[in-house]
């Protein structure tokens, strides 16, 4: 039985006993999309699982028959207490998620962040105003979803039945289109990008496919199993943001005038940093050698010196030498 569809099982279960006051075994089964494996047995151990979690459930007998039910009061969000702050803050806080506005991640973000704002009272909503006048949130660079639901859905529906998926994918390095199968293993976003992580049968490999050059999508019903061993975090761990290479040990210099603001970042989970006696800093990272690299190091200028490895410092020579000359 794969892991996605017993969480997914108990997602529908939770779903159902929120929405009632007693549910038959019967009526908790039949509350679980047919895609599902389900039955009876299932659904009792699916049970003690959630009540093992934490989740307070109480069984009654109604006529003749054994209901399940969540404990008064645990389905309803405002009982866990939320000050007038928290809840403000968690109404101002929507602006963060934009950069998702076209997924299902943001549409249910929205969707909590609407019953949050229905709980204050109008006194609050113009505080959050007046918030917003002291305080802003600046994305930065970051890509639109909007048009590209149908990709995300289908995507996430993929990872969650381990279904493998065909797709149309424009590779922007090659300036072509091909056909693919791939086995969808997460989304993942970083730097304002939304991708997935992905075993590519064309490739052989794993591999990670921008969202937006997905040109089509359509699912297959070919199950995969993903690899024993595997851990996403652990494959894009050493991309400074998205590119994946080879690892390698990178120690910069920056002058003292860049060094006041580039050691209150963290810039990468690896980076070491000290600051010398005559106010440089040093910082060691491991990093993939990738031109995404090459690429954020020069966009400190002349206030960095690469110190090592010597392959690294030519080629951010030859490409400061390339702007130079363009």
């Amino acid at each position: 039985m794969a892991r996605n569809d017993q969480v997914t099982r108990q997602w529908y279960l939770l779903l159902k006993l929120e929405s009632t006051r007693g549910a038959t075994l019967q009526e908790l089964v039949e509350s679980i999309p047919d895609d599902y494996p389900k039955n009876s047995r299932t659904v009792r151990r699916d049970l003690e699982v959630l009540e093992a979690g934490g989740y307070p459930l109480v069984t009654d007998q109604v006529n003749g028959q054994t209901c399940w039910r969540l404990m008064e009061g645990f389905a309803g969000i405002p009982k866990l207490g939320f000050s007038a702050t928290e809840l403000m803050a968690l109404t101002f806080s929507r602006n963060l998620i934009k950069p998702l506005e076209g997924t299902e991640i943001q549409t249910a973000l929205t969707s909590a962040f609407n019953k949050v704002a229905a709980v204050l009272p109008p006194q609050a909503h113009e505080h959050v105003r007046a918030m917003e006048n002291l305080f802003s949130v600046g994305l930065g660079p970051h890509k639109s979803y909007q048009r590209h639901k149908n990709t995300i859905d289908l995507t996430t529906q993929a990872i969650d039945k381990a279904r493998t998926a065909q797709i149309r994918y424009y590779s922007a390095s090659r300036n072509t289109t091909t056909r693919r199968e791939i086995d969808p293993y997460r989304l993942w976003y970083a730097a304002g990008g939304l991708y997935t992580i992905a075993y590519c049968h064309l490739r052989k490999d794993v591999r990670m496919f921008a969202v937006e050059r997905i040109r089509s999508i359509s699912l297959t019903d070919h199950p995969y199993q993903l690899p024993l061993g595997f851990d996403v975090e652990e494959y894009v761990q050493d991309s400074l943001m998205v590119m994946r290479g080879k690892r390698v040990e990178v120690e910069l210099l920056f002058s003292k005038a860049a060094a006041a603001w580039v050691k209150d970042k963290v810039w990468h989970p690896s980076q070491e940093a000290s600051l010398l006696k005559d106010g440089r800093l040093k910082m060691t990272l491991k990093v993939a050698d990738t031109a995404e690299l090459v690429g954020w190091i020069l966009s400190f200028g002349s206030q960095v010196r690469v110190v090592r490895p010597e392959g690294l410092r030519q080629k951010v020579k030859e490409e400061a030498g390339k702007i130079f000359r363009s």
